[in-house]
């Protein structure tokens, strides 16, 4: 992506600047309000995911299709992939013919920085490894502005599982770009000081880093990426940073609940927290698809 906010590929957050940002931001906004017809009529977008996905897919498909794309889907499991081919050279056959935009999702951080350049196609991450996962950070940040004038001074903690989770980190170089405090709070094996190389306040006390807060987004446990020791039990997480209705009220009166899903409930939050009027999870949801539609579409026209 360059200065004039162009681009061909989305591979994560950490490399835009503050304009790059907000221009994707505003694309979605105008989309929202003025929803756009067969703006990528003619163009195919394939979806490779190594990973499972329920929200991140759907909403990238319904995205796809709502600017008059068409929707090609791929699974890794009994393709040429699972037969030893490589990402590249499954990317360059379905380019010649004729996909233009890959969505990606991968178990491997960093894996789309060599194929990018590689394919003519669009290239956007939906989420690799523990890396990052652009889209999930630019919903968050949509969902915040249209509640706040700016982000400059405010305090959004990220709760939870940090050490495993990419949207914390897209999050992370996005909202800090924006003039944001961001605080990363966990137990220590799941929220280490070494994120404080990269900018983010690190704090294990769950009521000292939610006093007031403008904003919190919860993460979920990411049993599968972990071995053992890293929580002693789910009850015991439960206990000591489960967002309940109580430590809710230790940030602003304003303050909003985003969690990126999927949500467990009773471990990581409160059923009265995330269904409550602070919690605008179903609102990011939906600007997903706002999102998605702008990304693909910025995308776009950077390839041509």
């Amino acid at each position: 992506m360059t200065n004039n906010s162009s681009l061909k590929d989305l591979l994560g957050l950490e490399r835009l600047n503050s304009a790059q940002i907000e221009a994707i931001l505003d694309k979605a906004a105008s989309f929202k309000k003025t929803p756009p017809k067969d703006l990528l009529a003619g163009r195919t977008v394939a979806f490779l995911f190594s990973e499972p996905s329920t929200r991140t897919r759907s909403s990238f498909e319904m995205a796809a299709k709502r600017l008059g794309a068409e929707v090609l889907s791929f699974s890794a499991a009994g393709s040429s992939l699972s037969k030893g081919e490589t990402l590249l050279d499954t990317m360059l056959n379905l380019q010649a013919v004729g996909v233009t935009h890959f969505v990606v999702r991968h178990e491997r951080s960093g894996v789309l920085e060599d194929l990018a350049p590689a394919v003519k196609a669009c290239v956007v991450n939906a989420g690799d490894g523990w890396h990052e996962h652009p889209t999930q950070a630019l919903l968050d940040l949509m969902t915040l502005r249209e509640r706040w004038n700016g982000f400059k001074g405010r305090k959004v903690v990220v709760l939870g599982d940090i050490r495993h989770s990419r949207v914390a980190r897209s999050n992370l170089y996005a909202l800090k770009k924006l003039g944001a405090k961001v605080v990363f709070c966990g137990p220590t094996p799941l929220a280490p000081d070494a994120f404080k190389e990269l900018g983010a306040i690190v704090e294990h006390d769950v009521e000292r880093a939610l006093r007031g807060a403008d904003a919190v987004n919860v993460l979920r446990l990411q049993t599968e990426r972990m071995d053992q020791g890293f929580v002693a039990s789910l009850a015991d997480y439960a206990l000591s940073y489960q967002l309940t209705p109580e430590r809710a009220d230790l940030m602003k009166p304003d303050a909003l609940v985003l969690h990126p899903g999927p949500m467990n409930r009773g471990v990581e939050i409160d059923s009265a927290v995330a269904d409550g009027p602070r919690s605008v999870i179903l609102e990011q949801v939906a600007n997903g698809v706002f999102i998605r539609m702008a990304v693909l579409a910025l995308c776009d026209e950077g390839r041509s």
